[in-house]
């Protein structure tokens, strides 16, 4: 049998299915959409190894739906249209239930590519599910997304892992013939990184490598036998959100050094470059945002340079903007602001707007005081009039507090002067 590990696991059906309760559950919209026979376009976006593409091998197989696969990575509009022309062929045979597309790695399509499906898409002519492994807010394009519900898989958690493990041991034909013993756990686990494909490759690798029919592991046997397979993985990009997390977290912590160094495993890793650009874009808001306004304004730039160049040129504005960004003055106040906005939305709700701030369009909202008592403020000293402008519930909140820092103390001074400690 030459299937490797993860295939011959596979899972069949949602019962089966690993982890993702949120979709798969009881309640969850997947589970309920395949009740009721009504299967919207949809694209899952989570990391490699969170069962993206057995969850859409699932869903056709429960639909009985002709399903159709195309890889982002050597498919063209030509084979779009073809898979199109085979789904409106097929569905005058079908009973009207449209064939399933399945799209993997939908974010290295380009523009033309996803346009290509609009149409079919629209009409009902095909359902696709798209996966990814990066923010389709970024990678698929409007048209498209706002025809598809996105649902979000996650990485599994250890215990789900563990229960992996344990069903590739009672019940797949080769493992089930050998009796294995897991002392430890641990090791396989973390080299996974929450990736089931991953850990069950991992986990067959050391049971061939050590052979017989009795096997023990543990974590020092797992170290020995995976160690010298890490390069590989860590060339194939598996990783790269264990690079990327140590690569803002130097940035943050203001060293280029170290910041350069984790870069260049990206780069040497085939990372997408855009992919470092918008975490670059992300790290000058969340990391730097008001100490530093013109960080973003430079991170939004590499970006630009990033989808104009494109590597290997493209990997000295990344450096530029890397250095730049690590050694520009920090501060978080603008990610805690919005977080604080949102905390006090979530726990107020919909509070009624101050009639003064509202807008008038009509005689009958005029009447009923909409925009009465509004005062303009650049009519008032340096463009400032003293009114309010929180919800009466909400008066005095304060969500800004202006980091430790050269620009946001002039900030501060000028916040102080203009409400005078009401903040």
């Amino acid at each position: 049998m030459n299937q490797p590990l993860a295939e011959r696991l596979r899972p069949q059906t949602l019962d089966d299915f690993l982890g993702q309760d949120h979709l798969v559950g009881k309640s969850g919209p997947i589970r309920l959409a395949l009740k009721s026979n009504l299967l919207p376009s949809m694209i899952f976006w989570g990391p490699p190894g969170v069962g993206k593409t057995t969850l859409a091998h699932i869903i056709c197989k429960q639909l009985d739906r002709p399903f159709y696969t195309l890889s982002a990575i050597n498919s063209g509009v030509k084979d779009v249209r073809e898979v199109i022309n085979k789904a409106e062929s097929n569905g005058l045979f079908n009973g009207g239930k449209s064939p399933v597309l399945f799209i993997d790695e939908i974010h290295r399509f380009s523009k033309s590519q996803q346009d290509s499906l609009l149409g079919a898409v629209e009409k009902g002519t095909i359902t696709l599910i798209g996966a990814t492994t990066e923010n389709p807010s970024f990678e698929v394009i409007s048209a498209l997304l706002s025809r598809s519900q996105v649902y979000v898989l996650n990485h599994h958690s250890n215990f789900e892992l563990e229960e992996l493990l344990t069903k590739a041991i009672d019940n797949d034909v080769l493992l089930s013939q050998k009796t294995i013993i897991l002392n430890e756990t641990d090791a396989l686990i973390k080299l996974s990184g929450g990736d089931a494909r991953k850990l069950l490759n991992n986990f067959e690798l050391v049971v061939n490598s050590i052979g017989g029919e009795k096997i023990e592991i543990s974590n020092d046997i797992v170290q020995q036998h995976v160690q010298k397979n890490l390069a590989i993985y860590d060339k194939a990009g598996e990783n790269h959100y264990d690079i990327a997390s140590a690569f803002i977290k130097s940035i943050r912590g203001s060293d280029p050094n170290a910041a350069l160094y984790y870069l260049a495993r990206m780069i040497e890793g085939g990372e997408d470059a855009k992919f470092i650009a918008r975490r670059l874009v992300i790290s000058a808001s969340e990391d730097i945002g008001m100490a530093n306004p013109t960080a973003l304004v430079m991170a939004n730039a590499c970006f630009d340079a990033v989808k104009n160049i494109g590597y290997p040129e493209c990997r000295i504005a990344l450096s530029q903007c890397t250095i730049y960004l690590t050694t520009s003055p920090k501060s978080n106040s603008a990610y805690e602001a919005i977080k604080n906005a949102q905390k006090i939305v979530k726990e107020t709700g919909d509070l009624p707007i101050p009639l003064h701030l509202r807008n008038a369009p009509t005689q009958l909202m005029e009447n009923m005081g909409y925009g009465k008592d509004y005062q303009y403020s650049h009519s008032g000293t340096d463009n400032f009039i003293d009114q309010e402008f929180f919800p009466a519930e909400l008066s005095g909140t304060k969500l800004y507090d202006p980091g430790v820092n050269k620009k946001e103390t002039l900030i501060k001074e000028w916040l102080t002067k203009l409400w005078k400690g009401k903040y």
